[in-house]
């Protein structure tokens, strides 16, 4: 599961780098990913919509099993 998330989230990055932003993959279990946002993503006010609308929704599409993402 851990090589399935990160490769999804190898498909999400160039967006968030886009912005200088970046998440890191920082572990699995019971359905809940955690991630660390990085570089200017880590402090924005829109950090928490950018997890929930754009990481969370495209990882669910990509791997079903996925329930939420949560930022540590």
């Amino acid at each position: 599961m851990d090589k399935q998330i990160k490769e999804a989230l190898d498909k999400v990055r160039p967006s968030l780098q886009a912005d200088g932003g970046d998440v890191e993959f920082v572990s699995y279990s019971d359905g809940i990913v955690h991630v660390r946002l990085q570089g200017s993503c880590a402090g924005c006010p829109m950090s928490q919509m950018t997890l929930k609308l754009g990481i969370e929704k495209f990882l669910k599409e990509q791997i079903p099993e996925i329930k939420s993402v949560e930022a540590v």
